[in-house]
């Protein structure tokens, strides 16, 4: 079997920040000559999270709009005592830090309208880094 990790790196602007890394991943899988396998989209943090959605503007908003409904800042949560970002730590829990793509023939299955997103969703801008690895043969 033929493992291949590479990194991506960016800047966010902070809170909820959606950043569209399809082309980068597909690159990555691309570049791998792994034929037939699997590509895992990780994010190493606590406040960022991997979603799959379709790049359009307005379902983009909708998503901002329903994380902040689902769980508002300031309520209260334990967490803010220590740094007033436990919402961001709720959002991203529930999102998850990764996604799990086939590769099949050399190319990243994902459907029509199914991009790659991260998603920033601690309080301030930060520079992230997402790993991408793809394994099989």
């Amino acid at each position: 079997m033929k493992v291949l990790t590479r990194e991506l790196r960016f800047q966010t602007r902070g809170e909820v920040d959606l950043i569209d890394i399809t082309r980068e991943v597909e690159r990555i899988v691309e570049e791998s000559g792994i034929e037939n396998g699997v590509a895992l989209v990780f994010v190493p943090g606590a406040t960022g999270a991997i979603v799959t959605i379709e790049h359009e503007s307005g379902l983009l908003e909708d998503f901002k709009r329903a994380l902040r409904e689902l769980i508002p800042k300031g309520r209260g949560y334990l967490h803010d005592r220590i740094d007033d970002n436990a919402h961001s730590h709720l959002r991203a829990t529930l999102l998850g830090a990764s996604e799990c793509f086939p590769v099949v023939n050399g190319r990243l299955m994902r459907g029509t309208w199914q991009q790659i997103f991260f998603v920033e969703l601690d309080v301030r801008s930060r520079n992230r880094r997402v790993i991408v690895q793809v394994m099989g043969e």
